[in-house]
């Protein structure tokens, strides 16, 4: 679970993170290459893909901003969910999907 999030930093469990994440509910991916929305461009889809979510959600900071449409596009033509939120929002939508038994995918950005 996401125990807390502020000041630059996420605590998942009893591990702290000061960069970007993918989160699900058994892993956690440091993303260091990605500080920003512009940095999704070099993020490899296969890398959240890969932990076969049914919904992604984008925490993008202290301020929702959505990316690029063809970002958002590689999950939904791949019949999955993608919501985009501040990043404080996808960290309670994430432990609450996670309670539900979801497969619930988070990246996570400072």
């Amino acid at each position: 679970l996401i125990r807390a999030y502020g000041a630059g930093e996420l605590r998942i469990n009893d591990d702290i993170y000061r960069e970007t994440v993918i989160v699900s509910a058994s892993t956690v991916l440091t993303v260091a290459d990605v500080r920003d929305m512009n940095d999704l461009v070099v993020l490899d889809p296969s890398r959240i893909l890969a932990l076969d979510p049914e919904l992604v959600l984008l925490g993008t900071g202290r301020r929702q901003i959505f990316p690029a449409a063809s970002f958002r596009a590689q999950f939904l033509g791949a019949g999955i969910g993608f919501e985009v939120m501040d990043t404080g929002a996808a960290c309670r939508t994430f432990n609450v999907l996670v309670a539900e038994q979801r497969r619930v995918v988070a990246l996570l950005m400072m």
